[in-house]
């Protein structure tokens, strides 16, 4: 490692050779640095989940705009939307399909525990609302209270799932109603629920009896090929007599529901400053390890100020030992952070994972981080006169 240093800098690694001086305090300052990032990745992760499964439901329907209530920040907050906005909007000549969406909560009793699922309505005829493997499978939901389960929900052994299928339906029972299951499809539990079902309008309206037809909590619509969603959403801003609604393209409507998640709700600020603590964690570690490691040597910085070195040469020193215990930290704490990740997703199926972008974003922040320490440190070599730090 030494000569790799000294080739790498062109002269003797002196960064390098303190802080292995103590096998010790070098070992210790690798775990501080290690344990740092692994708070950041398990922040990061669980942020990064949240954001897959907020845009998850949104997967599951092919729209351009949606039409939701003015106090709908999330697909599954908010008051209902009068049908009549639906027919309305589809005067607009670049409207060419509408369809209603309904969203509840259908509780599945079961041993041990009970799957709470995040239920939508739709039209199972109008196959072009919904994602393609999803259409492909809406056959059965002509039946009433049947209904198409995630196959990924919190809770639900694997091995039943694979067993649902149109030959070997599963039924289950809910609010003392009977809902057949014929298919699957793959979401995901979410924050707000262990998974996902779909059921036809009416079966929806059949579970939730204080629902009406006419009112349902969002309304999608298809535009004509080529139509801008942004510009058709603009002007159903203006023909649409109630303004108090939301009217947004569809991808528009998923992100500001991403960022009302992150920036809004408790959960994601939470998580937020997780990785805020986690940076300053980090910050505080190398410091403290490059401060006391100049104290420990300052009348060998003194001698070499005296002989001519400026300030460029000892912020080299030093930054050099924060590159090094930035890199080398980063290593074991990518390696936990991936093992801590991984187990917390098989243990929640939450879409928890380490991702390249996030590792590459986390070794940037360790480099950054280690280098402003570095900085810190040698402010007391920079003004400090030779005679004054013997």
């Amino acid at each position: 490692m030494s000569r790799l240093l000294q080739a790498l800098f062109g002269r003797l690694p002196i960064g390098w050779l303190q802080l292995t001086h103590s096998r010790t305090r070098f070992a210790a300052a690798l775990a501080g640095v290690a344990f740092a990032n692994v708070l950041v990745f398990v922040q990061l992760g669980i942020m990064n989940s949240m954001a897959i499964a907020t845009l998850k439901p949104y997967e599951f329907m092919r729209a351009d705009i949606m039409i939701s209530a003015s106090d709908s920040d999330a697909m599954t907050d908010g008051g209902n939307v009068a049908r009549q906005w639906m027919l309305q909007a589809m005067a607009d000549p670049d409207v060419i399909g509408g369809m209603g969406l309904f969203l509840g909560n259908v509780t599945w009793q079961r041993a041990p525990n009970s799957i709470g699922l995040s239920t939508f309505g739709i039209d199972p005829a109008q196959t072009g609302f919904l994602a393609p493997d999803i259409a492909a499978k809406t056959g059965p939901l002509q039946v009433q209270m049947s209904g198409l389960l995630d196959r990924l929900s919190r809770g639900l052994p694997s091995e039943q799932a694979a067993a649902i299928r149109p030959q070997t339906p599963l039924s289950f029972e809910t609010g003392g109603k009977t809902v057949t299951l014929y298919d699957t499809f793959s979401g995901g539990g979410g924050f707000g629920g262990d998974g996902y079902m779909i059921v036809s309008d009416q079966t929806f309206l059949t579970l939730f009896p204080a629902r009406s037809s006419a009112a349902p909590d969002h309304i999608l619509l298809k535009t004509a090929p080529g139509a801008n969603p942004e510009v058709v959403a603009a002007r159903l801003r203006d023909i649409i007599s109630d303004k108090s609604l939301r009217i947004r393209s569809y991808d528009q409507a998923a992100q500001e529901e991403l960022t009302y998640q992150q920036t809004k709700r408790p959960t994601g600020l939470i998580f937020g400053f997780g990785v805020v603590i986690g940076v300053l964690v980090g910050l505080v570690i190398v410091y403290q390890v490059l401060s006391t490691d100049v104290a420990d040597h300052l009348r060998e910085y003194a001698t070499f100020k005296a002989m001519g070195y400026g300030p460029g040469f000892f912020l080299g020193v030093v930054f050099e030992e924060a590159l090094i215990l930035g890199i080398m930290g980063f290593v074991p704490g990518l390696m936990v952070g991936t093992a801590i990740l991984t187990f917390m997703g098989k243990m929640t199926t939450l879409p928890l994972m380490m991702t390249p972008s996030m590792a590459l974003m986390v070794f940037l922040g360790t480099i950054a981080f280690s280098t402003l320490s570095g900085a810190i440190a040698t402010r007391r070599l920079a003004a400090a006169d030779p005679a004054d730090l013997f």
